[in-house]
């Protein structure tokens, strides 16, 4: 049988040592990070900025996430505040991006940045990132790794279903942990919700001690996840449903469903970060096995689940 993945490597020294260098010619890889996986690439470099807007198809008006391996690193590029110093403390590295001002002197791409005065920032936790971010020089623009619009992967063979020989080398840091994008928080000015997250609302408040705005509607795109269609699996998507039609898949959460060949459960004991970590898979899963659409059950609108429900709201464009 032909193996389909021959762009996939391990994340042993030898491969990141490979990985550096095709980063630093410009070119474009995929990496894992806590979240999802990445299409990563110089942030510094207007060359590599462009290509990986060619690969995902994405509109030149949405900004990239720059990840950076530490506070030093990224303060080169962007002005802190305090806000930013105590969710940092309390959150960082981890799966939360913040959108904080450009400094004049910042080698960001503008391109990278869509053409503002802004940056969304931050420092991942998965240690291949980690480990690849530590030997190089530059920070790395890595929105997911995926075709704009489409769901975000969780692993290595996801990013080599979307992009096949488009892309010739991602490096395995197994299944993604979280399996959502990053928590986005505007610093910029009064601390607003841009993105959901697995760090939700409360956390942040807690951290803060104040109440923090979510923006729901968004006139300017100033961060990735903004567009109204996004994570779509390519087939509909119907919300808080409990049956099924023809040629539809039913994705179940908790105990009480029975499984058949058209149902799928996020978690049968009802644990919503199990639920978020399945919820990607399981839809390409579905679109695989050939399914005209997907039904999916109320799922509680609290914690992580704040931030399903907005996926699944902007894969079924409602």
């Amino acid at each position: 049988m032909k193996n389909i993945y021959l762009n996939i490597y391990k994340s042993n020294l030898v491969n990141l040592k490979k990985a550096k260098n095709k980063l630093k010619n410009n070119g474009i890889i995929g990496i894992p990070t806590e979240t999802v996986y990445g299409l990563a690439g110089n942030a510094y470099s207007s060359k590599s900025i462009k290509k990986i807007f060619k690969l995902k198809k994405r509109p030149h008006f949405n900004p990239l996430i720059i990840h950076y391996k530490n506070l030093n690193s990224l303060e080169k590029d962007v002005a802190l505040n305090s806000n930013f110093k105590k969710l940092y403390d309390s959150f960082c590295p981890g799966p939360i991006t913040f959108i904080l001002k450009k400094k004049k002197k910042s080698k960001i791409s503008r391109a990278a940045t869509a053409g503002k005065n802004t940056v969304a920032v931050r420092i991942p936790k998965h240690k291949v990132a980690k480990n690849l971010l530590n030997i190089i020089n530059f920070p790395l623009a890595a929105p997911s790794a995926n075709v704009s619009s489409r769901l975000s992967p969780t692993s290595a063979f996801d990013v080599a279903d979307e992009f096949k020989n488009k892309l010739d080398f991602i490096i395995n840091g197994g299944r993604c942990k979280i399996g959502i994008e990053s928590t986005i928080i505007d610093l910029t000015k009064k601390p607003t919700i841009l993105r959901l997250g697995s760090i939700t609302v409360a956390n942040i408040q807690k951290v803060l001690k104040k109440k923090i705005k979510i923006l729901k509607h968004h006139r300017k795109i100033k961060a990735p996840g903004q567009l109204r269609l996004h994570y779509s699996p390519g087939i509909p998507v119907e919300m808080n449903k409990k049956y099924v039609k023809k040629n539809q898949a039913l994705i179940g959460f908790g105990k009480k469903f029975k499984k058949t060949k058209n149902y799928f459960n996020l978690s049968k004991n009802s644990n919503l970060k199990e639920a978020a970590n399945n919820l990607y898979k399981t839809m390409r899963k579905i679109k695989k096995n050939n399914f005209k659409s997907i039904a999916i059950v109320k799922i509680p609108n609290k914690g992580i689940g704040s931030a399903i429900n907005d996926r699944l709201k902007k894969a079924s464009n409602k």
